[in-house]
C-alpha cells in the first residue's frame, strides 16, 4: 500500500502550493500542479525502470564471465529469454496477481492499461514497466547457481512459474497491501526478501535438486573451476552497480516534491556506499583469509552490499548504509565456503549474495526504521522461505521426473553450446 500512499501524498503536496499563494485560481493552479506531479512520477518509474533493465545486461555479462568457454553462450541465450518470458508472464499474470488486491494474491487476469488520468499520479504503463524489471531481476538470480548443467527448456518453463506465479504472490503480501503489510507491518523498501531472496531460495533448491557440475567435489575436496572472462565479470558487476540506482532510487515511487527528489539523492548515496562497503570488506577478508585477494569475492561483495541496503536504502545515515553493506559483504564470504562443504554448487554465488545478505539486510530494518518491528521481518523471512522453496521443490522436482532438468554427462563435457544452442562464443576454445 506505500505505492499509492506515496504517489498520492507528492501530488497533494504540490497542490497545496498554489492553493495558499493564489486563492480564488487554486483549481487552475491545482490542476497543473497535479500534471507536474503526474510528469515527475510516470518520468521516474519510467527512469528507473530502464535502469533496472539494464540490469540484466550486467547479469549476462556477469555470468557469461563466471562460467567456461564452452557455456558462455548458453548463459547469454538463458538471460536475453528469461527476460522476454518475465514481460510475458508479467503481464498475462503477474501484475493483477500482485496488485489485484487481497490478503495473499489478486486476482488472475491479463493487466489492462487504463487511460491517462492525472488523479492517479502516474502512467500505467510506466507503473507496469518498473514493476515488470523487478520480475525479471528475480529471474535472473536463478539462472547463474544452475549454469552449466542444466537444459535450456525445464529451465524457461521454471522461469515463466516464477515469474508469473511465485513472485508476484510473494510480492503482493508487501508490495500488494496483502498479508505481510496489514498483519505484521513488515517492510521492505526495494526488495531484498521479496525480490533478491525470493530468487535464492529458488536457486537454491535447484542446485539442490540439480546437483553439482562433474569434478566440483572429489573425494572430498573442492576443485575450483574458473571463470573464462574476468573482465567480462567486472564489467557485468558496474553495470548491476549502475542498474541499482534505479532499482533503490525508483522505489522511492514519487518525485513530485522537493522532500522526494532529496530522498532519491539519499537513497543514491546510501546504495553506492553500501557497494563500496562491501568490496572493501571482500578484499580485506580475502586477504587476511587467503592470504591473496579473490577477485570474484570483491566482485559478489559489492552485490552483497548492494542486496543488504536494498530493504531499507533512505533511513540509515551513511556511516550505517556502510555497516550494513561492509557486513552483507563478509556473510556472503562467509557463507561460500559454507556451502562446499554442504555440496551446493553454486556457479555465480547468487546463494550467498541475494539469498544470505537479502535475509540480512531484512532482519536490520527496525535499526533506523522505527516503522517496522524485528518479528514482523522476521516473518515475513520465514514466510517467504518456506513458500518459495516449497513451490519451487515441487516444481523442479516434476520438470526431474518428467522431461529431465540436467544434460547428460557428455554433453556437460562438451559444453551446452555445441549441444544445446550451437553457437560457441570463444569458438577458439571451445573445449576449454
Amino acid at each position: 500500500m506505500r505505492k499509492i500512499a506515496k504517489i498520492m501524498g507528492g501530488a497533494a503536496a504540490i497542490a497545496a502550493i498554489p492553493a495558499l499563494a493564489w486563492g480564488q485560481d487554486a483549481p487552475t493552479l491545482e490542476s497543473l500542479a497535479a500534471n507536474d506531479a503526474f510528469v515527475f512520477n510516470t518520468l521516474l518509474f519510467l527512469i528507473g525502470g530502464f535502469l533496472v533493465m539494464w540490469m540484466a545486461a550486467g547479469f549476462a555479462m556477469l555470468e557469461a564471465g563466471l562460467v567456461r568457454t564452452k557455456n558462455v553462450s548458453m548463459q547469454c541465450l538463458k538471460n536475453i529469454s528469461l527476460y522476454s518470458v518475465a514481460g510475458l508472464m508479467f503481464w498475462v499474470l503477474g501484475y493483477k496477481l500482485m496488485y489485484g488486491g487481497g490478503t495473499f494474491f489478486g486476482t488472475f487476469e491479463i493487466m489492462s492499461f487504463t487511460a491517462e488520468d492525472t488523479d492517479s499520479g502516474y502512467s500505467s504503463y510506466s507503473d507496469w514497466f518498473f514493476q515488470m524489471v523487478f520480475c525479471a531481476t528475480t529471474a535472473s538470480i536463478v539462472s547463474g547457481t544452475v549454469a552449466e548443467r542444466i537444459k535450456f527448456w525445464p529451465f524457461i518453463i521454471f522461469t515463466a512459474l516464477l515469474t508469473g506465479l511465485i513472485y508476484p504472490i510473494v510480492g503482493s503480501w508487501e508490495w500488494g497491501g496483502g498479508y505481510l503489510d496489514s498483519k505484521w507491518a513488515f517492510s521492505d523498501f526495494a526488495g531484498s526478501t521479496l525480490v533478491h531472496s525470493t530468487g535464492g531460495w529458488a536457486a537454491l533448491i535447484g542446485a539442490i535438486i540439480l546437483g553439482a557440475r562433474k569434478g566440483k567435489y572429489v573425494d572430498g575436496k573442492v576443485n575450483p573451476i574458473p571463470g573464462s572472462n574476468m573482465p567480462l565479470a567486472t564489467l557485468g558487476v558496474f553495470i548491476l552497480w549502475l542498474g541499482w540506482f534505479g532499482f533503490n532510487g525508483a522505489s522511492q515511487l514519487a518525485m513530485g516534491t522537493i522532500t522526494d527528489a532529496d530522498s532519491i539523492a539519499k537513497i543514491f548515496v546510501n546504495t553506492n556506499m553500501a557497494a563500496v562497503a562491501g568490496v572493501l570488506v571482500a578484499v580485506l577478508y580475502t586477504q587476511l583469509r587467503y592470504k591473496k585477494i579473490d577477485l570474484t569475492m570483491a566482485l559478489n561483495g559489492a552485490l552483497a552490499g548492494l542486496v543488504a541496503i536494498t530493504a531499507e536504502p533512505l533511513t540509515p545515515s551513511v556511516p550505517f548504509a556502510l555497516l550494513i553493506g561492509g557486513l552483507g559483504s563478509l556473510l556472503a564470504c562467509l557463507t561460500v565456503p559454507l556451502l562446499d562443504k554442504l555440496k551446493i554448487d553454486d556457479v555465480v554465488g547468487a546463494i550467498p549474495v541475494h539469498l544470505v545478505a537479502g535475509i540480512f539486510g531484512t532482519l536490520v530494518v527496525p535499526l533506523t526504521n522505527s516503522d517496522a518491528s524485528f518479528v514482523g521481518q522476521l516473518v515475513g523471512v520465514i514466510m517467504v522461505g518456506v513458500f518459495v522453496s516449497i513451490v519451487s521443490a515441487i516444481i523442479w522436482t516434476i520438470l526431474k521426473v518428467t522431461m529431465g532438468i540436467r544434460v547428460s554427462e557428455e554433453q556437460e563435457y562438451d559444453g551446452l553450446d555445441s549441444h544445446e544452442v550451437g553457437i560457441a562464443s570463444y569458438p577458439e576454445f571451445v573445449n576449454g
